[in-house]
């Protein structure tokens, strides 16, 4: 008859497994691995939420640098294209600014932008 494995045993295996590439006692330990894993979900998911905004700025950086060119600021580019009611997000725009500068020229002149 085959030894029955108790439940401890396999939930401190799956705990161990989790925390492989941890260092020292983090890694070989139950209690330190158990409380490391719980740090590491927390850093994660304030990483998920960091790495969101930091995109976010780097939109905003390209769509101001772009717009300098053009003789303007993010803050009036922004300001303009809502009062000119068009409505396309930073993403894309920002792509536009990188990958078409005749495309957001026009873009500039359709929301009432005088560019030379």
């Amino acid at each position: 008859m085959a030894r029955a494995k108790s439940p401890s045993a396999r939930k401190h295996r799956k705990i161990k497994s989790e925390a492989r590439g941890f260092k020292h006692a983090r890694r070989k330990r139950v209690k330190n691995a158990k409380e490391a894993l719980l740090h590491a979900g927390q850093y994660a998911y304030i990483g998920r939420k960091l790495r969101k905004r930091d995109i976010k700025k780097l939109w905003i950086m390209r769509l101001n640098a772009a717009a300098r060119q053009n003789g303007l600021t993010y803050n009036s580019l922004i300001d303009g294209l809502k009062k000119a009611k068009i409505e396309i997000n930073r993403k894309h725009l920002s792509q536009i600014a990188i990958s078409d500068a005749k495309a957001f020229k026009q873009i500039l002149k359709t929301a009432g932008f005088k560019i030379s």
